[in-house]
């Protein structure tokens, strides 16, 4: 029943489940879900809103079929059939399988969350098979080209934009960051010169302690020294044209601007940097669980991506190198 959960105040800021009519008690229950997610589970704003707009468009399916807004004890109702529909519909307006496999893994999130809480118990979503996902595989630049995307930006003569752009893209190469984590350092952690690691705040509240390089300090140092704008501890570290916190974008503009320059390819984007960090670490011999760690991943199947593309250049090395290669 809902009465075993913690009762909650009306006024408590956490997730809307949106303007979707729902049963009271459900409405409740998706709040109590959401809220659930964001204090205890720690998932990140973006995590949050994924997961809310999937089980809004499911329970908006079910509205439709029904003719009414549903409750709770419709969901307790709900059989495999249905969630097969609601796929199927979702594949119909052009909705690719890697979305439907989200959709479907916050489905299963919340009908096991109520299942926990003894809300109600239906095992009709995990009776649903998760779409297949093609398999996909890290496209890391090579050595040369992702020195040459920061190399242009220690040029003496470069101003606090250009800076602060080519220090960004070293914490990407250089320490294997996300952008948003980049993005996220605020002044009082900056990576300065006799500061060689730093403490990232990755995915779900993740931490992890990673290296930072001399190269890398000196860039943030220098473009700190440009920057026109105060800075203060709690302030970001990048900040955009107008003294604001930088937004992605422009460093995404950047990477682009780079790709025409320098001739890259169309995969040789900011996140590309981190996928070249752990590619040249493992081609250089590094252990995968030192990676694993290094770029924050949860579990070590997501790292041994990298394992694939490690291989796939061995064997581009074979059959240009090897004399019975080249002969075929």
């Amino acid at each position: 029943m809902m009465s075993s959960r913690a009762p909650r105040s009306d006024t408590e800021d956490r997730p809307s489940p949106g303007e979707l009519p729902l049963g009271r008690d459900l409405d409740r229950a998706v709040s109590d879900w959401l809220a659930h997610l964001a204090h205890d589970r720690g998932h990140a704003g973006h995590t949050l809103e994924a997961y809310a707009r999937d089980l809004r468009q499911f329970l908006g399916f079910v509205a439709s079929h029904l003719g009414y807004a549903p409750c709770l004890g419709d969901l307790a109702r709900l059989n495999a059939k249905t969630v097969r529909g609601f796929l199927a519909q979702r594949r119909r307006t052009g909705v690719q399988s890697r979305s439907l496999a989200r959709s479907l893994s916050a489905l299963r999130t919340f009908f096991r969350w109520l299942e926990t809480g003894d809300t109600l118990k239906n095992r009709a979503v995990l009776q649903v098979a998760l779409p297949k996902i093609p398999h996909s595989v890290p496209k890391p630049l090579n050595v040369d080209k992702a020195m040459s995307v920061v190399s242009p930006g220690m040029d003496a003569d470069l101003d606090w934009v250009a800076a602060r752009d080519t220090a960004v893209l070293l914490l990407l190469y250089g320490c294997g960051l996300r952008i948003s984590e980049a993005l996220g350092i605020c002044v009082r952690d900056a990576p300065l010169p006799g500061r060689d690691t730093l403490r990232i705040v990755g995915k779900g509240g993740k931490e992890r302690m990673v290296p930072v390089l001399p190269v890398t300090q000196s860039a943030v140092a220098r473009y700190i020294t440009l920057c026109p704008y105060p800075m203060t501890p709690d302030t970001p570290l990048f900040l955009g044209a107008k003294g604001g916190p930088l937004s992605p974008r422009l460093i995404q503009l950047a990477m682009e601007k780079l790709r025409l320059e320098l001739s890259l390819p169309a995969t040789a984007t900011p996140h590309a940097l981190r996928h070249s960090f752990a590619t040249h670490l493992l081609s250089a011999g590094a252990d995968l669980r030192q990676i694993q760690e290094l770029l924050g991943h949860a579990s070590l199947s997501t790292t041994q991506v990298y394992t694939e593309v490690d291989r796939d250049r061995l064997l581009a090395v074979y059959d240009s190198a090897h004399p019975r290669a080249k002969q075929s």
